[in-house]
């Protein structure tokens, strides 16, 4: 594991003209309809329209890019629900590196079948996130692949903080960026960059309450465990991540927990007004919105919509349960 460095606004910086040449900034899109149902000026940055559909593309590519060329040989390897997991194999298929995912047995078949479409090696194992994490542990030391961890890669926190670095280059006058967690790279970035360009900005972040390890960690203000029970895989973790944690307490304004049937009736409405499909945790900010509705009020706040890898099954299941 590499040195666990804070990276900075520079790092970020740095990060955006790395990755320029493989990814396009993602749409920043103002919606009335979520104006009016939370009371605020809403903006939605859509990291679901990037080539994996989640953000995290952004950090997979800043880091592989500057893996040694000795790193390069080993390959690596990464756990994940699917998000990071694609992150990693679009990167490392980019640069021509080969990459083995673990992922547990019930993982989102669209995420699954992606990993492999980007030339990745997908190993399912386990019930939860956490067991695909230790079963990549032990391969790595086994075999001595490169292991990238989801949330303690300084280089994944400045990559993935370009999606706030973008959001604030179009919309300088953003007051609140409300930001899903699950390890917490994506919040802590947000953190890292609107804190350097405005430190009055509010970040607020948000996790479900079956799955809230992030948030008493951040809470308590010392590594607390949780049972990881969200439906939301993308915001799947029942440990805190060393390294976003470290900088979340020190930056983070707020963090809020909603249910799964928040994110759920948010998920939908999402996909209503947006018109664009979003994954569960895409929607969390927005379920965040709406139950800090009264604070909000004529503000001008911007959701990181982080994911849209929803899968046919889940749509349906959705749907049936809040028709649009």
């Amino acid at each position: 594991m590499p040195e666990l460095y804070e990276p900075t606004f520079a790092d970020v910086l740095d990060a955006a003209k790395r990755i320029r040449s493989y990814l396009q900034p993602t749409p920043l899109r103002h919606y009335p309809s979520l104006d009016r149902l939370v009371g605020a000026e809403v903006h939605v940055k859509h990291e679901n329209h990037n080539p994996t559909g989640a953000f995290k593309v952004r950090g997979g590519i800043n880091l592989v890019s500057r893996l040694t060329n000795e790193e390069r040989d080993r390959g690596v390897i990464a756990a994940s629900t699917g998000n990071h997991g694609q992150s990693v194999a679009y990167a490392a298929r980019l640069f021509g590196v080969s990459a083995i995912i673990c992922a547990p047995e019930n993982a989102n078949p669209v995420k699954v079948e992606s990993m492999r479409d980007l030339g990745a090696e997908v190993v399912l194992k386990g019930e939860r996130y956490d067991d695909a994490r230790l079963n990549a542990s032990r391969l790595a030391e086994e075999h001595g692949y490169r292991y990238i961890h989801s949330g303690d890669e300084p280089h994944l926190i400045a990559g993935v903080g370009t999606h706030t670095l973008e959001l604030l280059q179009e919309q300088p006058q953003t007051e609140v960026v409300i930001v899903p967690i699950g390890g917490g790279s994506g919040a802590a970035g947000a953190c890292i960059v609107a804190k350097a360009v405005n430190p009055h900005i509010e970040v607020v972040g948000v996790q479900s309450k079956e799955a809230p390890a992030a948030y008493l960690s951040w809470k308590n203000r010392e590594t607390r465990e949780a049972p990881n029970r969200t439906r939301a895989e993308g915001l799947a973790t029942a440990a805190p991540f060393e390294l976003p944690q470290r900088i979340l307490r020190r930056l983070l304004d707020d963090f809020v927990l909603v249910t799964d049937d928040e994110i759920d009736a948010a998920t939908a409405l999402m996909i209503e007004k947006t018109r664009t499909l979003v994954e569960g945790a895409g929607a969390a900010a927005l379920a965040a919105a709406l139950k800090l509705r009264a604070r909000l009020q004529g503000r001008k706040v911007a959701l990181i919509c982080s994911g849209g890898n929803i899968s046919p099954t889940q749509l349906r299941e959705l749907l049936q349960r809040h028709l649009l």
